[in-house]
């Protein structure tokens, strides 16, 4: 007999077909808009598409955080669903700030765009933590400069 892959709250499980019902495609938004409005499982706040700069929002504007749900960006793959904490930024080429999030059960790293809403000062902050936390001692740097 013949199964069917069908999408069922959000996940895949293995059913039968039933031929009277339309096949329902898995969530992927590689190449369509998203425009999920969801709350942000850190710190609570309404995170919605509006204002973004982007069709693809993908983490807060108010914490940076995100969520673990692709393996690739757009295809909700993933089936860790850890929170993903910002890390890091970093200038992509042409200029474009991006966030480097890391998932806090499985280590992954992923780059994720700057959004036009993002929190300023929490963007600076992270793009400043590798000078406020040098890897060294800092009276190396002034025994450098003598």
């Amino acid at each position: 007999m013949l199964r069917a892959v069908r999408q069922h709250q959000g996940g895949i499980s293995n059913v039968p077909a039933d031929p009277a019902k339309p096949k329902q495609r898995r969530l992927d938004y590689r190449q369509d808009p998203c425009r999920d409005v969801f709350t942000c499982r850190v710190c609570g706040w309404p995170v919605g598409p509006q204002a973004a700069g982007t069709q693809h929002r993908n983490h807060c504007p108010n914490c940076l955080a995100s969520v673990h749900v692709d393996d690739e960006p757009g295809d909700r793959a993933a089936d860790c669903g850890g929170t993903m904490e910002p890390v890091a930024v970093w200038v992509r080429k042409g200029g474009e700030w991006a966030i480097i999030h890391r998932c806090k059960i499985c280590g992954v790293l992923h780059s994720n765009r700057v959004a036009a809403d993002d929190n300023p000062m929490l963007l600076m902050s992270l793009a400043v933590k590798p000078l406020a936390a040098p890897p060294f001692p800092l009276d190396r740097l002034e025994r450098a400069a003598e």
